[in-house]
């Protein structure tokens, strides 16, 4: 049934909760000093609500990784995930929630076995879903960004995305968007690498691999910004953080609509979306029935 287009719709993506970030930012010791977050559950809480109002409802929650501060290994981890989804449990039962996973959630390095803590924890680390004959795929990114400890993943997620790219192919699908953790660039297609995006030999595989495909938009955190650019249609989105924010952007939600021609997408703040809701002119696009 989700194979047709049934006429347009929205979703939300979030980024980074990251319970923990806020206090070892500010004292600034990244490794142990995230022992509080009561901040960033207030800020997750308030996100939930603002969801939890919208009227007519997202399709679904994505939230595009980092979801705790505590790497694999570190003290605090199991205590953040639970605060975590007992917060997120308050979301509405009819909007599914999607989990992408960060570098925080199995490590900058990724392992076998953090991947399967991830697993067990927030469900798989890459798949693929229908949306009213637009195709989804969530992608774990820390393969692409360092596989060197489970090379044998990073090989099977491969294969598993070029199967996938055939499915969309062959159900001729309205479009195809992609959520990952690490952008695959901020600003330019071959700008330098760096922490917060792949590295180029691999970016420009990806990239152009999507772009072969036809998908139209990869949507990302990672950045605690927000940020973007394209690529030949391919269009970059990066959203800022829920939790803590690294530049001039306020916490806040990406609401995105997806029309018979296009995605159209804007960052709101918790407190705008939270008191206005969605603006008229995104309302207006929902109403165009095709």
């Amino acid at each position: 049934d989700e194979y047709q287009w049934k006429g347009p719709f929205y979703f939300i993506q979030g980024a980074d909760p990251q319970f923990g970030l806020m206090k070892a930012w500010a004292i600034g010791d990244i490794n142990n000093g995230d022992d509080e977050w009561g901040e960033e559950i207030k800020l997750a809480e308030q996100a939930v609500q603002a969801i939890n109002k919208l009227n007519p409802k997202p399709k679904f929650f994505v939230l595009c990784g980092d979801l705790i501060h505590g790497m694999p290994g570190t003290q605090r981890r199991k205590d953040q995930e639970q605060d975590l989804k007992n917060v997120l449990k308050n979301t509405d039962q009819d909007i599914p929630l999607v989990f992408v996973s960060g570098n925080h959630d199995i490590g900058n390095t990724p392992t076998r076995e953090t991947i399967d803590n991830y697993c067990k924890n927030w469900g798989d680390d890459y798949f693929s879903f229908w949306v009213g004959g637009v195709f989804f795929l969530v992608l774990n990114s820390q393969l692409y960004f360092d596989s060197s400890k489970c090379p044998d993943l990073k090989q099977a997620q491969d294969v598993w995305l070029n199967e996938q790219l055939a499915v969309a192919e062959k159900h001729k699908c309205k479009h195809i968007i992609v959520f990952q953790h690490i952008p695959l660039f901020l600003r330019k297609p071959d700008e330098d690498h760096n922490y917060f995006n792949l590295e180029k030999s691999v970016r420009r595989e990806i990239m152009e691999k999507f772009h072969k495909a036809g998908i139209k938009a990869v949507f990302s955190g990672h950045y605690h910004r927000n940020a973007g650019g394209s690529y030949r249609g391919l269009e970059m989105v990066v959203s800022s953080a829920i939790g803590c924010q690294l530049g001039e952007d306020t916490h806040g939600l990406r609401v995105v609509v997806v029309t018979d021609e296009k995605i159209v997408h804007r960052y709101y703040s918790l407190n705008e979306l939270s008191s206005q809701g969605i603006e008229k002119e995104l309302l207006d696009m929902l109403a165009k029935q095709n």
